[in-house]
């Protein structure tokens, strides 16, 4: 007679399939060895397999239009490492000159209004909370959803590049310099400047060079790793490029 359980993890053999699965007793065993592999610590052969998972076979005009693509963001990314952030000339900062800036300052002001029900102060810090999701919510959905490691990649960078986009506003809580959406600086209207008002109802607003110090370099770090895996991956998908084209 077939047994019930796994004997590796105890997992029932008999749990009811998804609507619309076929019912597969040998499915539901081999889910419940992975999940005991997982619980065992072999956990880098399925982060491997998620992380640098590539097509077995590539289409060529696939592969170098995403080379191309990898240079473009290599090169502008590291314009955007080299550029100061904590500068402000002009009332604005090289980083807030920059296209992307404009790309994020949508979600910036959507992250304002998706945490309203959440109080004043995470309404205040929804700003920068929004411009940051958003990214990383594309990164999730290429890395989990389509599978495409490329473009999760790509996800990466621009979460690398928002966190950097935050540093100049983080820096000048303090001085509020920079001419902020309206025309106007902090200065010109108390209360306007969101993480002048973040650090000062945290006790925190005589850090806030070293707390965009930070943020600066987590972006720095998230762009750099975009770098390696879209390169990794790249030389990956040029091992299997298709031979039918």
């Amino acid at each position: 007679m077939p047994e019930s359980h796994c004997k590796q993890c105890g997992a029932s053999l008999h749990t009811a399939p998804s609507p619309g699965a076929p019912y597969s007793p040998r499915r539901t065993l081999l889910q419940a060895q992975e999940k005991a592999k997982w619980y065992e610590g072999e956990w880098w052969p399925w982060t491997k397999e998620l992380v640098f998972y590539v097509e077995p076979e590539v289409n060529p005009i696939a592969f170098y239009g995403r080379a191309a693509l990898y240079v473009f963001f290599f090169i502008l990314g590291l314009q955007f490492i080299s550029m100061d952030y904590d500068t402000v000339v002009g009332g604005s900062s090289a980083i807030s000159r920059s296209f992307m800036h404009s790309v994020n300052l949508v979600f910036h002001e959507a992250g304002h209004v998706i945490f309203i029900p959440l109080g004043r102060f995470m309404t205040i810090l929804g700003g920068t909370l929004g411009q940051w999701l958003i990214p990383f919510i594309v990164l999730c959905a290429f890395l989990l959803k389509t599978r495409d490691t490329f473009a999760a990649g790509i996800g990466l960078w621009w979460l690398g590049q928002s966190f950097m986009d935050a540093a100049p506003y983080i820096n000048d809580a303090s001085t509020e310099q920079l001419i902020l959406l309206g025309g106007v600086t902090g200065r010109d209207v108390p209360g306007y400047h969101d993480w002048s008002n973040i650090l000062r109802d945290l006790g925190w607003l005589q850090y806030d060079h070293t707390i965009a110090g930070i943020v600066n370099g987590i972006g720095v770090i998230l762009m750099l790793i975009a770098f390696g895996w879209g390169a990794y991956v790249l030389y990956l998908q040029h091992k299997n490029l298709s031979k039918g084209y």
